[in-house]
């Protein structure tokens, strides 16, 4: 009964949460309904293309909420569920939200621009520039953890030497077989629904029986091949999927994968209820377990290890970067924003409740965070093994969703940091600026990297993106907040949250230094010393670049108030 009431006060504090703070939150920034967007006002076809308000919701939930809502929630239950509940829904409700919203709002306002051109109105070109650079260091580590995750859903050891169809497959074999079909059945909903002209109602029917389709082949037909061939196929795919137009492939996939997470939460919330009314399964997690655990002190891992969540920088470049050029009215940026953040804050919830099924805490012997989420959930329908199997073929989706929208993502941050002031694109650039503003080569340039990265499974990969993601959660609050300043807009909300999330991740980065030094100075038997070297270099760099901007902001209010 304990899961029940949890999950019920959650829900219930989410929707007091947008109805009234989120409701504010749009009359005080100015949210105009009659106001031509970007999607409308500079259509191209390819990026900029207006989305159904249910497509685009399906793609920004999708490509925000990936393995980030399961993995965090689950990995901090060691302090107990209440911390972990509270930052969940608070955090989601004036933290994430705030930025979600805030960053779509200001984009729509900046041509569908990204955070850094944000940061370029309000703080200078100077500030873009390291803005740019600070989040295409944190797309590299997105790529590569994704690239790893969704490498390491497709591959097991006994599909090594492997390469085809299989019958009688395992989870691994069927997750990767149901993935590849995903694609194919979202190129076919692209067509239909942009060439044909089928309309949103008949085209998502066709779709969910597609769904069904694929998941009765996968289920019985799988596909194998080995690790490093399978991180070659997603980096050629991810490539491809960032290059074509919106419509093709980014667009109807993330709408078609949206009803397979609407439908995990929708199973996981039976669940809960059947579990306490039938006793199929206990919640086991503790209110409390104490002020530090074997991840650290209470602050500031809880709130660089919940992440997704309750708040991830991630957020703002997508929110910025695809959905702000998609979104056809201002009027629904606040169901798109800040709505998809606390749907994932309650997903977050559901996640800590499925490991406080089958454990008093996350350990490592329950395996993954993804795993653990699936039996947790499975638990509750007494360790029904189908269950389990589609919960963790949701998961993986949606971390292949997330990958492919961050690379799209990359895509423009790095023609950005190469076009100089009334340059559009890379056809406006002069000498060797035209091909490193080139969408191909941004491109291949940051998959091939994220790609090596991913396909060495480095522990330090991990050991930084929590860091780097909500420091980026905490610039982007201060660029939206300087933004709005700027314009005469109230932005006192900002304040707190936005010195919360720098002042915390600032303290993780400075603890990982430390700790880096440490290690490198009595280095330990069987540590790759490189890979100490790789996280003290990389925290090092974030948090330099993180202060620099900092000032930069406090540079640009100041000379605001001197001018005034």
């Amino acid at each position: 009964m304990t899961a029940l009431l949890i999950i019920l006060a959650a829900v219930v504090l989410l929707i007091i949460g947008y109805v009234t703070y989120g409701s504010w939150l749009a009359k005080e920034w100015g949210v105009d309904p009659s106001r031509k967007t970007p999607a409308k006002t500079m259509e191209d076809g390819v990026d900029y293309v207006a989305a159904p308000p249910a497509v685009l919701m399906g793609h920004h939930f999708s490509s925000i909420a990936g393995a980030g809502p399961i993995n965090g929630p689950i990995q901090a239950s060691v302090f107990g569920w209440v911390p972990v509940f509270l930052w969940c829904v608070l955090g989601g409700i004036f933290f994430g939200g705030l930025q979600d919203f805030g960053s779509l709002f200001a984009s729509i306002r900046h041509d569908g621009k990204s955070v850094g051109e944000i940061i370029k109105d309000s703080m200078g070109k100077r500030a873009q520039k390291l803005f740019i650079i600070f989040a295409l260091l944190v797309l590299i580590l997105v790529i590569a953890s994704f690239v790893n995750v969704v490498a390491g859903t497709f591959f097991t050891a006994a599909d090594a030497g492997q390469a085809g169809f299989v019958m009688h497959p395992n989870n691994n074999q069927t997750t990767a077989m149901i993935s590849v079909l995903f694609i194919l059945l979202a190129i076919l909903y692209g067509i239909l629904t942009n060439r044909f002209g089928l309309k949103t109602g008949p085209a998502t029917v066709i779709g969910i029986i597609g769904i069904v389709i694929s998941l009765v082949i996968g289920l019985n037909c799988g596909l194998a091949m080995g690790r490093t061939t399978w991180i070659i196929v997603i980096g050629a795919y991810i490539t491809i999927a960032s290059l074509i137009p919106v419509w093709i492939m980014l667009q109807p996939r993330d709408y078609l994968s949206s009803f397979l997470l609407y439908a995990m939460m929708l199973i996981a919330i039976c669940g809960i209820f059947y579990a306490a009314f039938s006793g199929s399964a206990k919640f086991q997690l503790p209110a409390f377990t104490g002020w530090k655990t074997g991840i650290g002190p209470l602050f500031p891992a809880l709130f660089i290890t919940v992440a997704c969540g309750a708040c991830s920088g991630f957020h703002s470049l997508i929110a910025t970067g695809t959905s702000s050029k998609q979104l056809d009215n201002e009027a629904n940026a606040k169901a798109i924003g800040y709505g998809s953040m606390l749907i994932e804050s309650a997903l977050g919830v559901i996640s800590l409740i499925a490991v406080g099924m089958i454990s008093t805490g996350y350990t490592a012997d329950l395996g993954s965070p993804a795993t653990a989420f699936a039996n947790g959930i499975a638990a509750m329908f007494h360790a029904n093994p189908v269950i389990a199997a589609l919960l963790t073929l949701a998961v993986s989706v949606f971390a292949l969703t997330s990958l492919d929208t961050g690379t799209r993502l990359s895509r423009f941050m790095f023609s950005e940091l190469f076009l100089k002031e009334g340059e559009a694109s890379y056809k406006d650039a002069r000498g060797v600026r035209k091909l490193l503003a080139h969408p191909l080569f941004g491109t291949l340039f940051m998959v091939v990297i994220g790609c090596v990265l991913g396909g060495l499974s480095l522990s330090q990969i991990w050991g930084l993106f929590g860091a780097a993601n909500q420091l980026l959660a905490g610039i982007a609050l201060m660029a939206v907040c300087t933004w709005l300043g700027n314009v005469g807009r109230n932005n006192k909300m900002f304040y707190f949250p936005m010195a919360f999330m720098l002042v915390a991740t600032l303290t993780q980065l400075v603890m990982t230094i430390q700790k880096k030094l440490v290690s490198i100075a009595n280095p330990a038997e069987g540590v790759a010393l490189w890979g100490e070297y790789f996280q003290l270099v990389f925290a090092a760099a974030m948090a330099i670049l993180a202060v620099i901007l900092v000032f930069e902001a406090f540079g640009a209010v100041k000379n605001k108030k001197a001018r005034a």
